[in-house]
């Protein structure tokens, strides 16, 4: 097959545009005006797909990878995520790096031997013989509960008879210690009666112990053929960069100390500019875009660009892209020093307004942060300084303690729920409810952090008071107020189809990135930890 196969040209309306000089960065952009162009021609693609409709309505990643040819022609590559319609190949789109429904394949065979143990383990979990001896234990428990339960209440009914033989008069030293030792005799024998069950209860215990060892003998042998085979399969996908070099996803994840995630690889970005290395093709820019419905628990708006996955997708990226000009990541680049913007100040604390796009404090990549800065400014702050954190894009009030006891008195002002914070937000969309409060659980995107999702089971309690301040051109300015702080809460909470579907203007993660995210910390209040005085200080909006 060659690379004609799957690059659509663009036409002659591309060559009107001016190419990037630049690939994209996958993990913060603005899709190029020719990637805007070549995702019209996929999406018009895709509703001539009457077949693929309810799949697509669903929800389904797609991306876009413009690219010239040797010749110079200016096209693109089309790819979705994952597999569709039952299938990983399709005349219109990419092939993937390494094709896991090949029933031929290493990992359909594979699978194969791993279901069969997983059929052998349920037949034997389901089995007659085990669910005698299940049956066996709980008839045992139940006879020594009722034994014991029998065998108690008569030593009630005698306790109760020895009684009232000594309130009716002295009894002889005989008739005493004939008391005493009828006492003794019944908790003797119900210690005999219980040792005499448990005895039993164990020998049958034992037997279902010796039944299931074959059980988890098999699942030992299960966990052992997953794991090679995970790593026999993920040293099939081999993928390339523009110098020309080539890895296996085992290597680009071994300076993590770890195997790739499950779904490495089947993403758009590396099937993209894997076929476009392997067949002679430029990259130009690219782009990736969710198309239907929203998956549950996630944030997905149909149509809007999003960034490359972190956990699966950035190890290989940054493999890939070796050897392309790419444009930086400024999410990783330290801000101008323009100085700290302390919108209070005294012996005790200091209140900062954060700017979008700075740290609060240093991370992994990044060592400039609010922190740096301050401790830079102000050498007199020791011990615990940070009192609460924002997250990287968005502005506004930030608390820093200058001393450890004013740093625990702010934190457990905090942990009682005393300081109270209200946001700023201009939203995409028009909330129609003027005020309300939001009440959905959140926890950690493990495949994509740092992605955040709702999850009614596993989520922690993430509850948002809201109160709609105006509504013009389409858009909402709206003041939250968190009543817990979970990460990316109110990002969450404003883009969710359960909150109030509307994100944030300029969140690359949950809506349409921009040049900033349009939120702000705009007030506080707490007690000052050393006056008692209570504290509310407040910015105007910087959007």
């Amino acid at each position: 097959m060659s690379a004609t196969d799957k690059f659509h040209l663009l036409g002659e309306k591309a060559l009107t545009l001016e190419l990037p000089s630049q690939f994209t960065c996958p993990f913060l952009y603005e899709p190029h005006s020719l990637a805007l162009m070549a995702v019209e021609q996929v999406q018009q693609y895709v509703g001539t797909r009457a077949d693929w409709a309810d799949e697509m309505a669903a929800g389904k990643m797609l991306g876009v990878l413009v690219a010239q040819d040797a010749e110079g022609r200016l096209g693109y590559l089309a790819a979705f995520s994952g597999n569709l319609a039952g299938s990983v190949h399709h005349d219109y789109f990419v092939p993937p790096v390494y094709d896991l429904l090949d029933p031929q394949g290493e990992f359909k065979q594979g699978e194969a031997q791993i279901t069969a143990i997983n059929h052998e383990v349920e037949r034997l979990e389901n089995a007659p013989e085990l669910k005698e001896l299940r049956t066996r234990k709980a008839s045992a428990e139940q006879k020594m509960s009722d034994e014991i339960a029998d065998f108690k209440a008569m030593m009630v009914q005698h306790k109760q008879e020895r009684d009232e033989l000594r309130v009716a008069g002295e009894l002889t030293p005989k008739q005493e210690e004939t008391l005493l030792n009828q006492s003794r005799y019944e908790k003797a024998e119900l210690k005999r009666i219980r040792q005499r069950h448990d005895s039993e209860i164990r020998k049958i215990v034992d037997e279902i112990k010796d039944y299931c060892s074959g059980i988890d003998a098999l699942k030992v042998r299960r966990k052992a053929m997953s794991e090679a085979l995970q790593e026999r399969i993920f040293r099939l996908f081999v993928v390339r960069n523009a110098l020309g070099e080539h890895r296996d996803l085992v290597e680009v994840f071994r300076p993590l100390g770890t195997l790739p995630p499950s779904g490495a690889g089947e993403c758009c970005a590396p099937r993209l500019l894997n076929y476009a290395y392997n067949n002679g093709l430029r990259p130009v820019c690219m782009a990736e875009f969710w198309w239907g419905a929203s998956p549950v628990g996630e944030v997905r708006h149909h149509g809007h660009f999003y960034p490359a996955c972190r956990s699966k997708c950035k190890p290989i990226l940054d493999f890939m892209l070796q050897g392309l000009d790419v444009e930086e990541n400024l999410l990783g680049k330290p801000l101008d020093d323009n100085g700290l913007d302390e919108v209070y100040d005294d012996q005790w604390l200091t209140v900062l307004n954060k700017p979008s796009g700075m740290l609060s404090v240093p991370g992994k990549l990044l060592e400039d942060s609010l922190l740096t800065r301050y401790q830079a400014a102000h050498p007199e702050a020791h011990g615990p300084i940070v009192v609460h954190r924002l997250d990287q894009e968005t502005s506004g009030l930030v608390i820093f303690a200058k001393d450890k006891q004013t740093h625990k008195a702010l934190q457990q002002q905090f942990e009682q729920h005393t300081i109270n914070k209200r946001y700023i937000a201009l939203l995409d969309g028009l909330v129609m409810q003027d005020e309300g409060v939001i009440d959905l659980p959140i926890r950690p995107d493990v495949d994509d952090r740092p992605r955040q999702r709702v999850d009614e089971v596993d989520g922690r309690p993430a509850v948002t008071r809201y109160h709609v301040l105006e509504r013009k051109d389409s858009q909402t300015r709206i003041a939250l107020e968190p009543l817990t702080g979970r990460t990316h809460q109110l990002r969450v909470h404003a883009s969710h189809p359960q909150g109030l579907n509307c994100p944030i203007a300029g969140d690359r993660l949950y809506g349409r990135a921009a040049s900033r995210l349009m939120l702000q910390a705009q007030s506080i209040t707490f007690l000052h930890p050393a006056t008692g005085q209570s504290m509310r200080l407040d910015i105007s909006p910087d959007f």
